[in-house]
Parts: C-alpha cells; structure tokens; sequence
C-alpha cells in the first residue's frame, strides 16, 4: 500500500495487547469476565438509584449518569476488542475505527465533567448546606448536565474531523484495545501539527480547568471537615466525599498516565495504563460509591429483594 489516498479505505488491525494466540485466550476471557462485571454493576446502580424514590437527589442523579457514561464507553470498545481476540480476523474498517474514536473521546470529556459537577454538588452540601437545595435545584442539575454533553459532543466532532484530514500509510496494526487518538496520530504519515495543537488548546479547556475546579473544591471541602467540631460529624462529612475523591483520582491517574507525555514518546508500554482507564476505572466504580454508601446498600438490598419477590410470584 503506497501514496497517500488510500487512507479512507483502508482497514486497521486491532492486535489488543499481544499477537500470541495463547497471550489472546487469556486476554479474552480476562476482559470478558471485567466486561460482565462492569455491565452488571453500572446496570445494578442505575436501576437501584431510578427505582427508590429516596435516592432522588442531585449527587445520584449525577451519578446514575457518571454510571451510564462508562456502561456506554466500555461497551464503545470492549465487544470489538473480545471479537478480534476470538476471530481470525483482526480488522476494524476505517469508518469503524473513526466511529469508536468518537464516542471514545466525547465520553472520556463527559466522565471529567461530570465528575467537576459532582464535586460542586458535594462542596455545596458541605460548605453551604442551608442554601443546598435552591443551589441545586433540579433545573440546574439538568442545565449543567446538558452543557456536559453539549460541550463533549462537540469535543468528540472537532477532533473526530480534524481525523479524517490525517493520512495513514505503511502498518496499520494497532497494539491497543481501540482506535486511541494518540495511537492514530502516531500512524500518520502526513502533517498533523495541527491535530496536536487543537488536542492541547481543547484538551487544557475541558480537562485541565474542570480539574483545577475540582482541586478547588476538595481543597474548600477538606478545610470546612477540619473545622467541624465533632469527630463524629466530621467522619460524616468526609465519608459523603470519600468514595468521590477515590474516583476522582482513579480517572485523572490513569488518564494522566496515559495523555502527559509527548505524542513521540507514546508507545506500547501506555497499553496498560490505557486498561486501567478504559476497563479497570469504570468496573471499580460501581464498587466504589456502593461500597460504604448505607444508603445505596438500601437501595441494592430493595431493588434486589423486589426482583426476587416478583421471580415467586
């Protein structure tokens, strides 16, 4: 394959990981058994948050759609990649590849955004708790969420766009479990200065200022629990914004693992960081905000018990 016009017609070769067909059945069944677990979990959370009227709140509300954003990223990515494993056949067309790309980059934003609001929500219950539900009223809670997904479809289209202007030539083996936007790049043969300029410039306006919002927040909200005088009160302060921070870090480590560096030093040792955003931060999730949450494991306990009722009757 020589020249330049060849690229939109082109297939790409997704070899997750490994190229040895022993390395690829364990891989198989190892992102199967993740991919189920995460499915179930996200699924279990948001049925428990939309059928108990008590977790009808802006913190649940947010994170039944933090839930659903990672239900619909990993099933963005992880099906094509156990099919690939499993088959002979190790192509994703060109369409394909810029499709998954898409989604993948505008559910990545949506994930940091919701993430900045849910840390809002959290320094307002802390910090200004009287003035809670006017601050967030239903109405905000849905105007933030609509600009979180205005904002991270038209982030996925500039830079879905920007990637049908980029030539491939040469190998198209892609040593990852999608199409990554820095994978592409680096396959590119033609000039693609301008891809990288806009990936920094829209890159520091939604991932780097909702951080630094973010960092804003915990830093109000540690300093308000300090000030609480009871050890009680403030063990209950802290456990309402514990589960969040541990996500919180979970996505802007692994993240940062993988998209602070330079394109040119991006290689095949990223693939693992690249797991641990794209498979291991939306399975633990689930694990995560239900795990010392009384009030999801009330839900859980109901929504589970109810299921089971309606199996004997």
């Amino acid at each position: 394959m020589e020249g330049g016009n060849q690229s939109k017609s082109s297939e790409f070769l997704l070899l997750a990981m490994s190229e040895n067909p022993e390395q690829q059945r364990i891989l198989f069944w190892m992102f199967l058994s993740m991919y189920l677990v995460t499915v179930v979990g996200n699924v279990l959370i948001i049925l428990a948050i939309s059928s108990d009227s008590r977790l009808h709140t802006p913190m649940y509300f947010f994170l039944a759609n933090l839930f659903f954003t990672d239900l619909f990223f990993v099933t963005n990515t992880i099906p094509k990649m156990l099919v690939n494993l499993q088959s002979q056949n190790k192509a994703i067309t060109y369409a394909g590849c810029l499709t998954q790309l898409y989604f993948l980059v505008s559910l990545v934003a949506l994930d940091n955004l919701i993430l900045a609001v849910m840390a809002y929500d959290r320094y307002v219950a802390i910090c200004h708790p009287l003035h809670y539900v006017t601050a967030m009223s239903p109405g905000l809670c849905i105007l933030l969420l609509s600009l979180g997904w205005e904002f991270s479809v038209l982030y996925g289209l500039i830079h879905t766009l920007l990637m049908t202007r980029v030539t491939f030539c040469g190998s198209r083996k892609i040593h990852y479990l999608f199409c990554e936007k820095y994978v592409l790049l680096r396959l590119a043969c033609s000039n693609i200065h301008i891809n990288h300029t806009v990936l920094v410039a829209t890159g520091c306006f939604i991932f780097l200022i909702p951080l630094g919002f973010l960092i804003t927040s915990c830093a109000r909200i540690v300093r308000a629990i300090l000030r609480i005088p009871s050890a009680t009160g403030k063990y209950k302060a802290f456990s309402t914004c514990a589960s969040h921070l541990a996500v919180v870090s979970l996505f802007y480590g692994t993240l940062g693992m993988v998209y602070l560096q330079p394109l040119q030093t991006y290689s095949m040792k990223d693939s693992v960081a690249t797991v641990m955003y794209a498979v291991v931060t939306p399975m633990m999730n689930p694990f995560i905000y239900s795990l010392r949450n009384k009030d999801m494991h009330g839900a859980l306990g109901r929504l589970i018990q109810g299921k089971a009722f309606w199996k004997l009757t």
